[in-house]
């Protein structure tokens, strides 16, 4: 609770391997009344993972897929209509939320509640293309040149070398040195454009108000359509920052230069020396082992859901066909033709 307002926080889920990191701040939260967890998945090892850690925590509330079909992102929409409760303020925070600063939800949820004004409130994420571009302009990071703002822009939301670039400028300059808060930009109200809807709060009277139903894109229902209908504007609070992993074009190159493993080692020596924190991380981490261990016979279980056939483009297709050569050699070209050099400082 934090003054009358039920804290609900919710994540659309996913993967364990990113949320190993994200659960322990939550779980751990004393303000968050509970913590919903929306089944968006047909991996059996995730499921029975996330099964057992709303054994492990209370305040953990498993949310099902309300139409009984899971096809990626396309069947997020649904989950919003259990977000209409009245005095309740809602925080979604993305699976591959991957760090975040000390007392950040506490933070976020005294900003939503001293700004009733806008329909969303995020924090500054580390990874989504406007906040890189709130850090260019206003001189926390140089760049090799001047990046317009654009929410899918080709290197700030695409590039798997640019992101890789900016996290280990994040976590080298800042994270390691305990200097994040030199990033903090103030308050930055936004309005008619959709962004990256990475970490979110809503008042759940506001989703109320059109019965939580969010029809197609989420995001660009969330960020843009409504609060623009409404006459109403979103807005960052540049003092609080997270980090978010990955976007599904940056996955790959991430994960050659093992970024996910560098945050997972800053999030278990931070959890370890905290007494406040130690005993939900190693929860956690044994639920994790428990899993790894009964991987194989979980993955053979039947998903719960019905699945919608994937179409592959003609342009995916083709791309399948190529020698792995030619597709890095695409993959670099999309990239500006670039592997590094946009961060000057």
């Amino acid at each position: 609770m934090y003054k009358n307002y039920r804290i609900v926080v919710n994540t659309a889920a996913g993967r364990r391997r990113y949320m190993q990191c994200l659960i322990p701040y939550i779980v751990s939260c004393s303000i968050v009344d509970r913590y919903d967890i929306w089944i968006n998945t047909h991996n059996g090892a995730d499921i029975e993972f996330f099964k057992q850690i709303a054994k492990s925590f209370p305040i953990v509330n498993l949310v099902w897929q309300p139409n009984g079909v899971v096809n990626g992102n396309k069947s997020i929409n649904a989950f919003y209509k259990t977000c209409v409760e009245e005095n309740t303020i809602y925080f979604k925070l993305d699976d591959d939320v991957v760090w975040m600063e000390p007392g950040l939800i506490e933070k976020m949820v005294k900003f939503r509640v001293d700004n009733p004004q806008y329909f969303l409130v995020s924090p500054l994420v580390i990874n989504n293309s406007l906040s890189t571009y709130l850090l260019q302009i206003e001189g926390r990071l140089k760049l090799d040149k001047y990046y317009e703002a654009g929410c899918s822009h080709p290197v700030l939301w695409k590039s798997g070398y640019f992101a890789k670039e900016l996290h280990l400028w994040f976590i080298e300059h800042y994270l390691k040195k305990n200097q994040w808060r030199k990033l903090y930009v103030g308050k930055k109200e936004m309005g008619m454009t959709r962004f990256s809807i990475n970490a979110i709060l809503w008042f759940g009277d506001e989703m109320k108000k059109f019965t939580g139903i969010v029809p197609g894109d989420d995001e660009e229902f969330m960020s843009c359509i409504y609060p623009t209908q409404q006459g109403m504007s979103n807005a960052w609070n540049g003092d609080a920052i997270v980090a978010h992993f990955a976007f599904f074009t940056q996955r790959e190159q991430l994960d050659k230069w093992h970024i996910l493993e560098r945050y997972e080692k800053i999030c278990r020596q931070d959890f370890l020396g905290n007494k406040d924190l130690r005993n939900f991380y190693e929860e956690v981490q044994s639920v994790m082992q428990n899993i790894q261990a009964h991987e194989v016979e979980l993955m053979q279980r039947p998903s719960p859901y019905l699945s919608v056939p994937v179409k592959k483009s003609l342009k995916r297709k083709i791309k399948e066909h190529l020698p792995k050569s030619v597709q890095e050699f695409l993959l670099i070209r999309y990239d500006l033709k670039k592997k590094d050099g946009f961060i000057i400082e």
